[in-house]
């Protein structure tokens, strides 16, 4: 059986490692370039591979492929594959099959990566033999092949799920739904919206499925869809009957008629989009029956996930923020919905679609100042130049500290959150996140 990993970066090599074990003929082919650390990973593991090229005879003859989420099914070499009829699968689907581990598959617009690692935190907190993977840590298939875990936290993309046949979460949770990534979903949001709605697709009626009660389109969904497995849900506006809710400043969460209860101010992580990630996550330890004094701890002493509204540092009573995976207009409504001051905003990066009305009474109420940090900032100008009072323009994450410092007042407060993807002037979002803090610390 021959296995072709497309993508030489961290979920292509974790593949391409356990595909190996399992007795595959492996071959690994990268567009791009692959880093010299993985490079010496797949020699040392006598695993054939390319970079900066897709050798066709070399790939067309695969039994099964295996795609980085990254690359888009449009791509010529994906295009060769399925008119061939040659399975293109997800990291996440190899991997499947080869442990009998439990799996909690957490995914959703905004709030998934928060909600992985809390319920990741809760877990481990709780004594269970736990890993985390997906988008985020170390391969869940490299984890597979290396470890022994008896359960694993995935956070899972809308591409990670577009290639799954038969991957099955014994827990799935969706955060929520917003427009996001629409660039790879022919700028149709029901294509994106079906996308996420994949974890469910396998679920048996032994399996839970955790929603937010109060998405619109989340809803919408089940109005004309079915899934089998036990759905709990999680709200701010309603006592749900199985799940989440808020009542006198307590977050309740009631599963199997056992509730759990604790004051909102004893949380970790402020604001209201935090609680609802800290719902989910209690909704996933409660089915774990991880003991309620243990989720109590762990929801009080978590550390937040890096570049999610991170507070850097405050220079003469100006607070400084770095919220630079807010890719998307979601999550950059959250972050601004979430400052009680005047605001620099920092914004910028590759428009994937957005839409910027959401924001308009936010930015009229909260922000004093705009830096645009991208290469092209026509449509942020566009939306936003009559709406306050200085907007100025830079290429470089140093220029956009010095900038915003200049504008910022005692009080203030500036917030990174780019509602934009990275990939015009930085590796990602982490890179630009990490070149924000050190122009924060520079200052």
């Amino acid at each position: 059986m021959k296995l072709v990993v497309l993508g030489g970066g961290e979920s292509g090599v974790g593949t391409a490692i356990l595909g190996k074990k399992k007795g595959y003929e492996v071959f690994v082919s990268d567009f791009g370039k692959i880093k010299e650390n993985y490079k010496e990973i797949l020699s040392i593991n006598q695993i054939p591979w390319e970079d900066e090229k897709h050798t066709e005879s070399l790939i067309l003859d695969a039994d099964v492929v295996m795609k980085s989420p990254g690359i888009p099914e449009k791509a010529p070499i994906v295009k060769k594959l399925l008119e061939r009829n040659i399975p293109v699968i997800s990291e996440i689907e190899f991997a499947f099959p080869f442990t009998n581990a439990k799996t909690i598959g957490i995914t959703g617009s905004n709030g998934k990566t928060t909600t992985t690692l809390l319920t990741y935190h809760i877990l481990k907190q709780g004594g269970l033999n736990v890993g985390l993977a997906g988008n985020i840590g170390k391969s869940f298939a490299w984890q597979v092949a290396e470890n022994n875990h008896d359960y694993y936290v995935l956070e899972l993309s809308s591409f990670q799920l577009d290639g799954i046949v038969n991957y099955r979460p014994d827990i799935a949770v969706i955060t929520n739904l917003s427009p996001d990534h629409l660039d790879r979903y022919a700028y149709d949001y029901n294509l994106y919206i079906a996308s996420k709605f994949r974890i469910t697709k396998n679920q048996t009626e032994n399996d839970f499925l955790i929603v937010d009660h109060d998405d619109v389109e989340i809803n919408r969904w089940f109005q004309n869809n079915k899934t089998k497995a036990k759905k709990l849900s999680f709200s701010l506006t309603t006592t749900v009957e199985e799940g989440g809710f808020e009542e006198n400043n307590n977050l309740n969460s009631k599963i199997n008629n056992d509730l759990f209860t604790m004051p909102i101010n004893e949380l970790a992580l402020e604001g209201k989009h935090n609680l609802k990630n800290a719902m989910a996550a209690t909704a996933v330890a409660q089915l774990m029956k991880v003991r309620k004094q243990t989720i109590r701890e762990s929801l009080s002493n978590f550390q937040g996930a890096e570049h999610r509204l991170e507070k850097v540092l405050k220079i003469q009573n100006v607070q400084y923020i770095n919220d630079s995976k807010a890719t998307n207009v979601n999550a950059t409504f959250f972050a601004l919905d979430s400052m009680t001051g005047p605001t620099v905003w920092i914004v910028g990066g590759v428009d994937k679609g957005n839409d910027y009305d959401e924001l308009m009474p936010l930015v009229r109420e909260k922000v004093k100042g705009i830096v645009c940090l991208g290469v092209d900032n026509q449509k942020l100008f566009n939306a936003f130049n009559d709406v306050v009072d200085v907007m100025i323009e830079t290429t470089s994450m140093t220029e956009a500290v010095k900038i915003a410092q200049r504008m910022a007042e005692k009080g203030d407060t500036v917030l990174l959150s780019p509602c934009c993807a990275s990939f015009d002037l930085f590796e990602n979002y982490e890179d630009r996140g990490r070149q924000f803090k050190n122009a924060v610390h520079n200052l």
